[in-house]
């Protein structure tokens, strides 16, 4: 192996075992011990050690007393910045027309930490509920909208161990979770390059969201989810209000 081999498989690893120490942190809202970091992320306490240290350099962790680390506010920062990428303003003619197409509320979710956040939902001029709006926020697995990001996200993902039914939800195109009589499906929102950013949810009572009804729209939802691709990319609409698409239900 030549010193250049050695050196970049050296910083490949390093990189690794940094983005290992703040995925331990995930889901958690409190400090944890560096022993519990290590154990976490299967390092050694020395290395998690030199690793976090380096973390609260770069501001994605931050110390909490004398041996506890906690998210850092650089985590936050990043996290601002990726939701400003979706221009809501271009993104809700969209979730309008498919809304007024679909007759039931369309809604607009991200993934922050380690929950699904609604940005916006669009009601229908005609037949909504109250049980057609999501919750704010809400955990990925109770989520149609955050399981959709996370399933079609990258596959090494490793919220995907958490998630049910990822395969089916791949080969269908959509997610789907059912709870307390409320049935919701989502389909994820890819940009120019490919990557998932967003998704694009709907829910109603089971009754009336049934199979049938969701072979009928989400076809028309994974149009939207096209003509969102320049919003969550560039911040720019690609197409003009009477491109908008109209489903035939």
């Amino acid at each position: 192996m030549t010193g250049t081999e050695q050196t970049g498989r050296t910083g490949s690893q390093s990189v690794e075992r940094a983005i290992a120490v703040l995925y331990a942190m995930e889901g958690e809202d409190h400090s944890l011990s560096i022993s519990e970091l290590a154990g976490r992320a299967a390092l050694p306490v020395s290395t998690t050690h030199r690793i976090a240290q380096a973390l609260v350099r770069g501001r994605l962790l931050a110390r909490e007393g004398a041996s506890s680390y906690r998210i850092g506010d650089g985590i936050t920062a990043l996290a601002q910045t990726a939701a400003r990428q979706i221009n809501i303003e271009a993104a809700a003619p969209h979730l309008h027309g498919l809304s007024s197409g679909i007759r039931i509320t369309a809604s607009l979710g991200v993934i922050e930490h380690s929950e699904a956040v609604t940005l916006y939902s669009a009601r229908p001029p005609s037949m909504f509920c109250g049980h057609q709006l999501p919750t704010r926020r809400a955990k990925l697995e109770d989520s149609a909208m955050g399981q959709a990001i996370v399933a079609f996200g990258q596959r090494r993902d490793r919220r995907i161990s958490a998630l049910p039914d990822v395969q089916a939800a791949r080969r269908r195109g959509y997610s789907v979770s059912t709870a307390d009589g409320v049935t919701a499906i989502a389909v994820p929102v890819f940009d120019s390059d490919g990557q998932v950013r967003a998704s694009i949810g709907v829910q109603a009572r089971s009754v009336r969201l049934n199979p049938q009804l969701i072979n009928q729209i989400h076809p028309a939802m994974r149009q939207t989810a096209e003509l969102l691709r320049g919003v969550v990319a560039e911040g720019q609409v690609r197409t003009n209000i009477d491109q908008l698409i109209r489903a035939t239900i």
